[in-house]
């Protein structure tokens, strides 16, 4: 840092000429001072110590990285141009390592649009040109510490949030899924490629959504493909884009998944479907973070973040279905997302926000689950996983409409199975008496019906009560009665 007229002048333990006192973020809060030359570094030092704050200091961006593992640092003021590591390099490898410190960036006169492009790719708080002002410089150093500390507990709270079993969308308090939790919260402020892995419908693009919205790219675009529903002549198109004509049906220029992602994420669904060529295209993309679209000349640069899933296993006796070199590209980070049947104790509270989500979709009013339904979904096996238990809901819900889930009101196929299986609905009301046996297999239909036809008895045919136990309307009621009295059906064995 050069030192000019009209800069600041060392004065002891104060600026000259400016009243230094301590802000109110600045208590206890050090600032890394990152400075090759020793004496700028000094003259750096003195100024932000007169305003308040602590320091430690760094002659290079290696050694600044010792410090950020060793000491808590609240804000970090960095020169551009250094050797060995610069301050790009510094704030780069700062973002792949999850450091969240929020770093000023000081630069000369003719690196002026460097510094704006760092503070756009790589998130830097501010920059400021040389030489710096105190009063400038305290207010960008007040301003970012209490982003800093904003930064902190709002990663604070989702720390808290994952321990009761919420962490953005997903839900479940079991260890396996605290597990998951604490790979994507140690992974999502870091710019790495995390592989994600899990049976089909356990939630892998949930997974990515999250990984996002907690990245510092949570501003930016996130962008899936599944690269299994593309047929192997349309992926690259998708991927990396194409210029009017380059191929028939071309009729204008596409910018592909990596350019419409750029400066923020692209989640690529399903990899191990995509061709050995294509994984070696999409390599080569990633490892110079440029594209060129099909048909073009020009190779475009693209600031992505990749977050790759796949079903299929990851061993390697069984991974001859992704090439070497981009497993381990993309395999920085990985996170397997368990079964469902490895962690039913999460199927009542993920029910219960996927029952909130069908209301809002299908204008229904269900409150809740009865035990004996929510026992049949605690004992299916899920081979669909999450995406199977909310279909099953989704029948349920519409079916009910209102109040309450009763065993009735699943599907077929989780009312005990086939053949001789039996299986029984007793009313939800304590002081009723009645059980309903029947063996498995019969329509919805008709378990309806007896179930209405039970209810209306133990209430001594009082209609509202009945439809208030059945969780249905007045009107609905009247309407399945009058269905009823209509045709030949087969009754069960009411059993007293």
């Amino acid at each position: 840092m050069q030192l000019v007229s009209g800069g600041f002048r060392r004065s002891g333990a104060a600026v000259a000429g400016y009243n230094t006192g301590m802000p109110s973020e600045s208590t206890l809060a050090t600032v890394l001072i990152v400075e090759d030359d020793p004496q700028e570094r000094a003259v750096m030092v003195e100024m932000v110590e007169s305003l308040g704050y602590s320091t430690e200091t760094a002659g290079d961006g290696e050694e600044a990285l010792r410090k950020l593992d060793s000491a808590p640092i609240a804000a970090i003021v960095t020169d551009l141009m250094m050797p060995r590591m610069d301050g790009f390099e510094l704030l780069r490898t700062m973002m792949e390592r999850g450091h969240t410190a929020p770093a000023i960036m000081l630069t000369g006169f003719g690196s002026i649009s460097q510094a704006v492009s760092i503070v756009h790719e790589l998130r830097a708080f501010w920059f400021l040109e040389k030489p710096a002002q105190p009063e400038v410089l305290q207010t960008l150093l007040d301003r970012a510490i209490k982003y800093g500390n904003l930064v902190q507990k709002t990663e604070i709270l989702q720390r808290e949030l994952s321990y009761q079993g919420v962490l953005g969308d997903m839900i479940g308090a079991s260890e396996p899924m605290q597990q998951v939790y604490a790979l994507i919260q140690r992974a999502a402020p870091t710019n790495a490629s995390v592989l994600i892995t899990g049976e089909s419908g356990t939630g892998k693009e949930m997974v990515a959504r999250t990984i996002h919205r907690l990245s510092r790219r949570a501003d930016g675009p996130f962008v899936a493909i599944n690269c299994a529903a593309l047929p192997a002549d349309l992926i690259e198109s998708e991927l990396f884009g194409h210029e009017k004509g380059s191929f028939t049906g071309a009729t204008g220029r596409h910018a592909g998944c990596f350019e419409q992602a750029n400066g923020g994420t692209l989640f690529l669904d399903e990899i191990g479907e995509m061709s050995q060529a294509m994984q070696a295209r999409l390599l080569r993309a990633l490892e110079e973070s440029k594209v060129r679209r099909l048909g073009g000349t020009v190779e475009t640069p693209v600031d992505v973040r990749i977050l790759a899933a796949t079903n299929r296993s990851v061993e390697a006796a069984d991974r001859t279905y992704l090439r070497e070199d981009l497993y381990y590209r993309l395999n920085v980070f990985c996170v397997h997302l368990p079964p469902l049947r490895e962690r039913k104790s999460d199927i009542p509270a993920i029910a219960t926000a996927i029952i909130g989500q069908l209301n809002q979709k299908h204008g229904c009013q269900v409150t809740s689950i009865h035990p004996s339904a929510l026992e049949r979904l605690m004992a299916h096996p899920w081979p669909g996983n999450v995406r199977e238990l909310r279909n099953v809901l989704e029948w349920a819900v519409i079916t009910a409409g209102t109040e309450c889930i009763f065993t009735a009101h699943l599907p077929k196929a989780l009312h005990g199975g086939t053949g001789s299986a039996v299986a029984e609905v007793t009313l939800p009301d304590p002081g009723a008496e009645g059980t309903i046996q029947f063996q498995a297999g019969r329509s919805l239909e008709e378990i309806e019906n007896e179930y209405i036809h039970l209810t209306m008895k133990s209430v001594n045919q009082d209609k509202r009560k009945a439809a208030r136990l059945l969780g249905i309307s007045l009107r609905t009621l009247y309407t399945r009665l009058a269905a009823d009295s209509v045709g030949d059906r087969a009754q069960t064995a009411i059993v007293p």
